[in-house]
């Protein structure tokens, strides 16, 4: 059981997620039996997590003390902030308040993994207000690059906490529904203990530009294409999506739409009466081929470079549908990901390689982040003015450096706090200090499943794709301390066997000589002995070639049987 030091009198503030990384994004604010829990969200895996899907944060902590959570709210519905919500549901029972669009989207996921019927689910706006026994929730309207973003404003005896959500200042959104300034002024004036703000973009020293502005540079595009159109962006975009469709039936262009994430995300934009245009506007691929070229944008996704995507299909020939064809223009509305680099420029080479022109969106002003800038964190702090602060959903040096403009801002130094997941702020009207901390470690999602994936096991992985591997069999009779069969050693990904001849052959009078010195142990099992194969034979192998194959003993006991 986790035990935190909080006082009766104090408020708690904590991330299970979104801490000191981008993603996860899951926050608790606790008041004596109260917890109010912000988002639920995922962390998608690095380029070494060979094998996992999906990183979640341990929830152990939420179900120790799952009688105290009263609600989970969502932010708006972006993976990050709700694509654990299948997985967290699994493990406790709670809840759950979203906007519009992020409550379509969950239905959705709930759907596929068998919970929507046993979800208590609840749609919320900038006018709801949730009441508990001793502490409320209130919420206020931002802009992101999905419609219906909202911060939240947890009202505890101590004071309100801020979670501001992903947020900018966008005073043009494609939406009309900017930001609610005076709601946020309105919550400043009355007193905000303490501030936890979106830190994506603390290192960059602008103030984000509208979507407005993206969506004329869109039609300016557009306006000079006179083939084909394949726009690829993020279908979690909403607000480009509606950009790109509003900007091609404009033009008279039929849209017809790829990938399935992206079809969701046009079904459940229109269903909510964010995208506007008729039915008719749209086009499915067998309609494809008879309408000229000019008459046509296919809208997909894969502005990542992502490998399955319907645009890296399209692009190396796969895609059963749609190919490059001569004239096509592709249009890529979004800025690489640090890590996705390498990919996008494959796609990007395959593109041209099949004779599309290929528009980039941070070349071209049809990208923006839905992220905001130094600027308009420091708009939020001056708004809000907190007495105590916190950077949340960003990585260590991002959560630094929003912390200077907080001071910047007349936050003290000593009011400003970064914390990992686990630790704990415990809070009063006039004081702040850590805790505690429970454990809040990744846990790695392989599959659909909750099951954990050990950190041995994406080890291993990582091992065998650059390593490869070495099996060795034999059969030994422990008893007798015989070596009746083998050992063999068979390589996989390490070394070509037969180009190796003589490496394997002193590899298995090594393991030959290892297991007889092993077995002379009266205390010997298989477990031992497979660990004295291991050992020996990886640092031989590491001798001979510089390289760490990962050694797989496969021993067949036999014992108390006599050698036939």
């Amino acid at each position: 059981m986790s035990k935190l030091n909080v006082k009766n009198n104090e408020t708690a503030i904590y991330g299970v997620g979104g801490l000191g990384e981008i993603g996860k994004n899951t926050y608790g604010v606790q008041f004596q039996d109260e917890i109010v829990l912000i988002d639920a969200g995922i962390k998608f895996p690095e380029s070494d997590q060979l094998g996992i899907n999906y990183v979640i944060p341990d929830y152990q902590y939420l179900v120790e003390n799952q009688a105290k959570i009263k609600c989970l709210v969502i932010t708006h519905g972006h993976e990050d902030h709700i694509g654990g919500i299948p997985f967290i549901l699994q493990a406790i029972n709670v809840p759950v308040y979203a906007g519009p669009l992020a409550l379509a989207m969950i239905k959705n996921k709930l759907e596929e993994h068998n919970l929507l019927k046993q979800t208590e689910l609840h749609e919320i706006n900038e006018k709801s207000v949730l009441r508990f026994k001793k502490t409320s929730v209130s919420f206020f309207r931002t802009t992101h690059s999905i419609p219906d973003t909202l911060g939240v404003a947890v009202h505890t005896p101590d004071g309100v906490i801020v979670e501001t959500g992903d947020y900018k200042f966008d005073l043009t959104p494609v939406t009309n529904t900017p930001p609610d300034l005076q709601e946020m002024a309105r919550l400043g004036e009355e007193g905000v203990l303490c501030l936890m703000g979106d830190s994506t973009n603390a290192e960059k020293p602008v103030w984000t530009k509208s979507e407005n502005y993206v969506s004329q540079s869109v039609r300016n595009i557009f306006d000079k294409i006179d083939g084909r159109i394949i726009f690829a962006t993020f279908a979690s975009n909403l607000s480009r999506v509606m950009t790109a469709i509003d900007a091609a039936y404009q033009r008279g262009r039929k849209i017809a739409v790829f990938g399935r994430s992206m079809e969701a995300a046009v079904v459940n934009g229109r269903a909510l009466g964010y995208i506007k245009v008729p039915d008719s506007a749209f086009i499915d691929a067998n309609q494809l081929r008879s309408l000229p070229a000019n008459k046509v944008m296919i809208l997909c996704t894969g502005s990542q470079g992502e490998q399955m995507a319907a645009l890296s299909r399209i692009a190396n020939g796969t895609h059963r549908q749609v190919s490059i064809e001569p004239g096509d223009t592709v249009v890529l509305s979004s800025n690489p990901i640090p890590g996705n680099v390498l990919s996008v420029n494959r796609i990007l080479n395959e593109l041209e390689a099949a004779g599309a022109k290929v528009i980039k969106g941070y070349e071209n002003h049809i990208h923006t982040s839905g992220h905001g800038g130094q600027e308009e964190e420091k708009l939020m702090i001056r708004l809000m003015k907190p007495k105590f602060f916190v950077p949340i959903h960003g990585e260590y040096r991002m959560q630094k450096i929003h912390i200077g403009l907080a001071e910047q801002c007349g936050v003290p130094a000593d009011h400003c706090f970064i914390l990992k997941n686990g630790q704990v702020l415990a809070l009063t009207k006039d004081h702040a200090r850590m805790a505690g901390s429970f454990v809040a470690d990744d846990v790695y999602i392989d599959g659909n499943g909750v099951d954990k994936v050990n950190e041995a096991v994406i080890k291993d992985r990582q091992l065998l794709s650059e390593e490869g591997l070495v099996v060795v069999v034999a059969t030994i009779n422990l008893k007798h301390q015989e070596i009746q069969s083998g050992p063999d050693l068979l390589s996989r990904g390490f070394v070509y066997m037969r180009e190796s001849g003589e490496l394997l052959d002193q590899g298995r009078k090594l393991v030959f000589r290892t297991i007889r010195r092993a077995m002379s142990n009266k205390k010997a099992d298989e477990k031992s002995i497979q660990k004295a194969i291991v050992n020996d034979l990886s640092n031989f192998l590491y001798e001979k070639t510089e390289r760490s194959p990962l050694v797989l003993p496969m021993l067949i006991m036999n014992n108390g049987k006599e050698k036939n």
